[in-house]
Parts: C-alpha cells; structure tokens; sequence
C-alpha cells in the first residue's frame, strides 16, 4: 500500500468517525517512518451529533426518491371497466376512513392492485406538518408525535401539502421494519433519536396497501391489529417504550386459492368485496382496447380521463364535507340490529360498520339522510365475511334476503 493510498484511507476514516485528523498517530514516527500501517491510523473517535446524522439520512434518502427511482405512471382509476362493488368499497374508505378498511378477495387478474394504486390519484392533498417522520396532521395537535410536540412548543410549525400515498407492506417484512426499531444502547446515549421509523409510521394519514395478506405472518397481524384498534402503533424494547401516530386505510387484497385469513384480522376489517373476472364480452373487449392504449402512449390515454378524475375527486370532497351532517332514522338503526341478528353475526362490530358504511354511501350519493338503498349497500359489504357458519355448513349471503329484511 503506498503512502498517498493510506493518507486517503486515513482521511475518509477521519471524516466518518468525526475527528479533524489531528490524531496521536501521524504516520512518520519511530521505525515506522516512510511507511504506514494500521497502528497509524488512530485518535479519539467521535460519535457524530444527532442533528448531523439526522441531516445525513434525509439528504441520502432525497437521492433515493428523486435520483435513483424512475416515476411511475398508473392507470386511472376512472379507467377501470367494471367492479363497481370494488371501487365503491375503495371511495367510502377514502371519504371516511373510519369505515375501517377493506379486503379484495378474488381472481388473479381483476384490476385489485390496479385500484388501490389509482384510488391515491384522485384523493385531495392531505397537510402535514413539515419534515416530520411521521405525517402528523397540524389541525390535530392532540394527536402530534413527540417531536412535532417539541417544535411547536419552541415556536411554531410550518406545513406542507402532499399528495396521499399508497404503501405497499411487503408479504415478508421483518417486525422491525413495520413497527420499527429502537436501539437501546442508543436510546440511553441519545434519547428518542434511537427510534427508527417503520412501515406504520410512512402509512399514518395514507393508504396502507397489503398484497396477499393472507400470507402474512402472525406477528404482522399482530401488529396491525394493535396499530389499527388504537390508531397509535407502539414499540416496547427493554423497559423503553416508544409511541406514535399510526392512523390509516387498511386495503388487503388475496386470492383465496392461496388461503384464508385469518379470523382476528377477516373481523378487524370492515369492508369485504370478492371480484371475478367480467363475464360481459362488450366490457372484456373494452378492457383490452384500453389496456393497449395505455401501453403505447400512458399520458395520452391519462389525460382523456382527466375530466372523469378531477369530477370523481371534487365527489369525494363534497362527501366528506356532508358527512357530518348525515342523518339516520332511528328505524333504521333497529332495521340494522334486524339485518345482523338474521345474519348471525357475532358481536356488535356489523351493527356499526353498516351504520357508518351507510352513512358515507349517503354521503357520496349526495344526500343529507340515509335511505333503504344505503343500508343494503353497506350490508352487502359487511356482512358476508362475518356470518357464522355451523359446522360442515357452507351458508352463502342472500341479497333477496337482505332486501327483504331491510323493506319490510
């Protein structure tokens, strides 16, 4: 190794433990004159402050987003042929989250990822609070994560609009990736700069996207279940606990050849939709004539759907505006309590599911009180996967009995 090698060596070693290459070790001493080795290289190493490291991770994590990833272009949600139940089920999460979620079941091939990814598009902006790792909402101080805390106590905040997101939780992540992770030994040198965010932290406010979760292991469920029951998503290491926001849509999707879900998560989830391929040969025609306009000229074929995204997203806004202000006839509430208890329903999640699924369909149909027609479309969607079935018994949902209970 020459000498002008080792200095190099020397120097970025310097710059990365934070010394200012002023060591004891100067690389002419004693015998060693002429020629470096590792003795040489020595001196008080310094752990970097964690405003330092803070700033070195959002500047590497600048260059991954805009310099490494090439942006893709997705298919308008407008766009897709058919599987109104499925986009339905998407809209009423997006204008009000607390429906509590969905899961896709169904068909490879359906358009389930297609929707989801396209149901961001149209969704308005949501404002957070600037450089925050975890998206707190400013109108909502009360539910600020520790360092948001911190900074409006010490003067202010700025905020920022984003479009709403869609991420993705990979079938094999590792715990600590979704819920993330905390060093102790850290924790106990720099306090709460230790926590690494995870998964649940990028999805509060957004859309928490989970292909084939039925093949997701048990402590994943386990985690979105708690984060999903307390909006908070909580990590324990050694007596060091650590909490923040984590508020989101949950949409599964499966197929269920590759098999079920889980019952503790099937039940979490309020909305179930099962698509299938079209049976229509017009609406199959059309799916392919789109699919290859897409395919030989994605802005063009995006831009002729502009109008039908921006009336669909001016919808959704007008719905979340009126949903407050939805009114439910108290007949309806005993309709409801009717409907689950001849369905045989466990528990009371149903009776409220389809109360708020109701609602919002009002909503989005532009009227101030729910009507007959909003209760069969909410049940529709919640109570299929929470009928109890007896043993040996495959009992399907009758819709003809829906309507008849819900008409009487």
């Amino acid at each position: 190794m020459t000498e002008t090698t080792a200095t190099t060596i020397k120097n970025w070693i310097d710059k990365l433990k934070g010394t200012n290459g002023n060591g004891n070790g100067n690389g002419n001493g004693g015998g060693n004159r002429g020629r470096i080795d590792s003795t040489t290289i020595v001196g008080t190493i310094v752990e970097q402050p964690p405003e330092t490291v803070e700033a070195i991770k959002k500047e590497l994590s600048e260059i991954t987003k805009v310099q490494t990833k090439t942006r893709r272009v997705l298919y308008p949600f407008s766009a897709i042929v058919g599987q109104e139940q499925m986009k339905r089920a998407l809209i009423l999460n997006a204008i009000n989250p607390s429906v509590g979620g969905v899961l896709i079941r169904g068909q490879k091939g359906t358009a389930k990822s297609t929707a989801v990814r396209g149901l961001a598009e149209v969704l308005p902006d949501v404002e957070i609070v600037k450089g925050c790792r975890f998206n707190c909402d400013p109108a909502h101080p009360d539910k600020f994560c520790w360092e948001c805390r911190e900074r409006a106590e010490a003067g202010g905040l700025d905020v920022e609009k984003r479009m709403m997101r869609v991420v993705d939780l990979p079938v094999g992540a590792t715990e600590d990736r979704v819920v993330g992770s905390l060093d102790i030994e850290k924790a106990l040198k720099q306090g709460l700069q230790a926590f690494e965010p995870g998964i649940l932290a990028d999805a509060n406010r957004s859309i928490l996207y989970v292909d084939e979760i039925n093949l997701l292991d048990d402590y994943v469920v386990d985690a979105l279940l708690d984060a999903a029951a307390m909006g908070v998503n909580t990590v324990e290491r050694e007596g060091v606990s650590v909490s923040h926001p984590a508020q989101f849509i949950i949409v599964g999707s499966m197929n269920p050849e590759e098999g079920e879900l889980r019952p503790q998560l099937l039940d979490r989830i309020a909305l179930q939709v099962e698509v299938e391929g079209i049976p229509d040969i017009e609406q199959r025609i059309e799916i392919v004539v789109r699919q290859n306009e897409f395919q030989r000229d994605p802005l063009e074929f995006r831009r002729q759907y502009d109008g039908d995204q921006e009336r669909l997203r001016a919808r959704i806004i007008q719905a979340r505006s009126l949903l407050s202000r939805i009114t439910m006839p108290p007949e309806y509430l005993r309709t409801i309590a009717r409907i689950c208890i001849e369905f045989r329903v466990d528990g009371h999640r149903a009776d409220i599911m389809i109360d708020r699924a109701a609602r919002t369909n009002a909503a989005y149909e532009g009227r101030d009180r729910a009507i007959e027609d909003d209760l069969i479309e909410a049940a529709e969607l919640v109570l299929p996967h929470r009928m109890r079935k007896r043993p040996f018994e495959e009992e399907e949902f009758s819709t003809d009995r829906l309507k008849e209970i819900v008409r009487v």
